[in-house]
């Protein structure tokens, strides 16, 4: 791999733009080439990292030779469609969480992967950000004794009502695959496996997705994880582990740079690791880490692990008799 390699961004919204500033902090990667559905939209996304390559299509882009990898930014119910389009013109990919709507389109995305030789990895952020990553050391050195119970929580209400994104059954809204994720993933991190039982409810709107939801999962360590999401309510958006030696509380837990702890002997102490950037960065960092060894997959997020969090979140959905329209097609 070259020295400096050259991302290309597909889709240009919020998310896009949060991952580019990130970009602009890693002095081998650069922001090459962008692509949208529409030629105005890619110029204007481009004017604000100076792309210097601009298209009106995905298929452009992933077929531009000199792109290295692609970061996918589109809705959720475009991803695999996105990632298959870039792997078959032999491109890397980073694609947003949630990686897929479910389980049977992640393997699909994967399986091609395998078969071109691929790196593919989900853009899930948190897991590579220093705190989080120190927090997890900490954990398996034992420095907080066994973690007996965590919950966690991410919520917010939804300011553009039922027509939002967020609320609308054909892009896969609903709080579960959006900021629900967040909460099994890192639960997952804390635990260091996926749940041996699992059980979940959920509040169903008027749109027919759920608006708000709660998890409870057992873990095969004995641990128990408590874990809340919401579209419609504003929550605490936080992260509470109690160990055998101490509590550890992570205000805003999916971006956090501090984490408090709390000893049952001794004083209370911070863990303070600040971003470069805005956190974005961590995961472009990975994965330019993977290309350059070679590797079609990250040590740290792995597609098994994808695999299993989706796995999960149909698991809730099935709970909930909850089916996206474009379930139906697959």
């Amino acid at each position: 791999m070259k020295e400096t390699i050259k991302w290309g961004i597909l889709g240009t919204g919020t998310i896009a733009k949060k991952f580019c500033t990130g970009l602009t902090s890693i002095a081998d990667a650069e922001i090459y080439a962008v692509g949208s559905r529409s030629q105005e939209s890619a110029d204007r996304f481009a004017q604000q990292f100076s792309i210097p390559k601009t298209y009106a299509s995905y298929e452009a882009l992933a077929n531009d030779p000199d792109v290295d990898v692609i970061y996918i930014a589109t809705p959720h119910t475009l991803h695999m469609e996105n990632a298959l389009l870039c792997l078959s013109h032999n491109k890397p990919v980073l694609c947003e969480k949630p990686f897929a709507v479910n389980a049977s389109q992640a393997a699909k995305v994967f399986d091609l992967a395998r078969q071109k030789n691929l790196f593919v990895m989900e853009a899930f952020w948190t897991r590579f950000q220093p705190l989080a990553s120190e927090i997890i050391r900490r954990i398996n050195q034992g420095e907080f004794g066994e973690i007996r119970t965590a919950r966690i929580a991410f919520g917010f209400q939804e300011e553009l009502g039922p027509e939002g994104r967020l609320l609308n059954p054909k892009l896969a809204g609903g709080a579960l695959l959006d900021v629900g994720i967040y909460t099994l993933s890192y639960a997952d991190m804390i635990f260091g496996t996926v749940p041996s039982s699992l059980h979940s409810c959920a509040q169903i709107g008027p749109t027919g997705v759920d608006e708000q939801n709660a998890i409870l999962a057992h873990y095969p360590s004995g641990g128990i994880a408590s874990l809340q999401s919401a579209v419609t309510v504003e929550i605490p958006n936080d992260a509470q582990m109690i160990g055998t030696k101490a509590q550890i509380d992570i205000p805003e837990f999916w971006h956090a740079e501090t984490a408090y702890i709390t000893p049952y002997e001794g004083e209370p102490y911070e863990i303070h690791l600040p971003f470069m950037k805005n956190g974005y960065e961590y995961e472009a960092m990975e994965v330019m880490q993977c290309l350059r060894e070679g590797k079609i997959q990250s040590d740290i997020l792995p597609w098994s692990h994808t695999l299993q969090m989706m796995e999960l979140l149909d698991t809730c959905r099935k709970e909930w008799d909850l089916r996206y329209p474009m379930e139906d097609k697959d």
